[in-house]
């Protein structure tokens, strides 16, 4: 028997902005990093790559970063800042607290409110690393709460559909837009140039240290792309998002007749065995860009047919 629809959206969407929150803290983290370091990069240029990444127009004119980080960290009128994802999960979770744990409760109401806390604290404006730190931890908490203190059934699938076709939506924007933005620069050659750049972009997806251990600190263009989109052994990687995406979604189809459902596997399976099948060098031959944007795409259509199947599906959709 399928959950109530109203419940699966709330535990999908509570999922997806506690993810999207820990992201854009991520960003902002290293935003504020490179900021102290001489790069070639134009300041206005790269808040530019960062809005972008994560699905906001370009600011015209010179940038004031302490008011960007502000608007991107705190305004509630801005739905994309750190504090209006988590107050958008908080409610979520308020709407469907008899389904999750208790511990989960507490963990993102206690975040909401530290958050606000520290909006005009010492802490935020004298150490910024150390409250983006802050959040990037409460979201993690709340992921490894959610793990251990929830059966794996129905809801628990939900929550992770959520969390990954986020994560590999946000994961495949961020790099189309980097490599975009460094086009020119050779895809097999050792990164000579903007070389802080590159590792920012592995460590926006806290992966710089396990791609040092596969590929050392040899930072090549065609080596990142294939670790952030092609590895499946590392959480945050596009394929690693998507194969569990695709695990989830046959596990909710299981509980439910809902004719739908199969229409959510054959897109989540193709988009897997596009990334399973793939190499680094057809990708790169073919165009990263195209491939990136496939996949958001994709992950677009799996989300519309995730609310067709199991939220606003029609009454004769089942089998009697």
């Amino acid at each position: 028997m399928l959950m109530l629809s109203r419940v699966s959206e709330t535990l999908y969407w509570m999922s997806r902005y506690m993810e999207r929150a820990e992201h854009t803290a991520r960003l902002l983290d290293l935003q504020v990093h490179l900021l102290l370091d001489q790069t070639a990069l134009d300041p206005d240029q790269r808040w530019n790559m960062m809005l972008n990444a994560i699905g906001l127009a370009p600011v015209d004119g010179a940038h004031d970063a302490l008011s960007l980080t502000h608007w991107l960290t705190f305004d509630t009128l801005n739905d994309a800042s750190v504090l209006s994802c988590i107050s958008s999960a908080r409610e979520n979770a308020r709407h469907v607290r008899e389904q999750i744990s208790s511990e989960m409760w507490e963990q993102v109401n206690s975040m909401f409110f530290e958050v606000k806390r520290l909006e005009n604290s010492a802490l935020w404006n004298d150490q910024p690393h150390r409250f983006f730190r802050m959040v990037k931890e409460g979201a993690h908490l709340f992921q490894g709460i959610t793990d251990s203190t929830m059966t794996n059934g129905e809801g628990w699938n939900f929550i992770q559909v959520g969390r990954y076709i986020e994560r590999a939506s946000l994961i495949a924007r961020l790099l189309d837009v980097h490599f975009r933005a460094f086009q020119l620069t050779p895809l097999h050659d050792p990164i000579r140039e903007n070389f802080l750049e590159w590792v920012s972009l592995l460590k926006s997806c806290t992966a710089y240290e396990a791609y040092c251990k596969v590929y050392t600190a040899d930072l090549r263009p065609d080596r990142i792309a294939e670790y952030l989109l092609l590895n499946s052994d590392f959480p945050h990687t596009v394929r690693y998002s998507v194969d569990h995406l695709y695990s989830c979604l046959q596990a909710i189809a299981r509980t439910t007749e809902s004719k739908r459902a199969k229409h959510v596997n054959r897109l989540a399976g193709k988009l897997n065995a596009m990334l399973d099948y793939s190499s680094v060098d057809e990708i790169m031959t073919s165009g990263l860009h195209q491939i990136l944007q496939e996949v958001q795409a994709q992950c677009a259509q799996i989300h519309s047919a995730i609310s067709s199947a199991y939220i606003v599906y029609p009454a004769d959709d089942f089998v009697s």
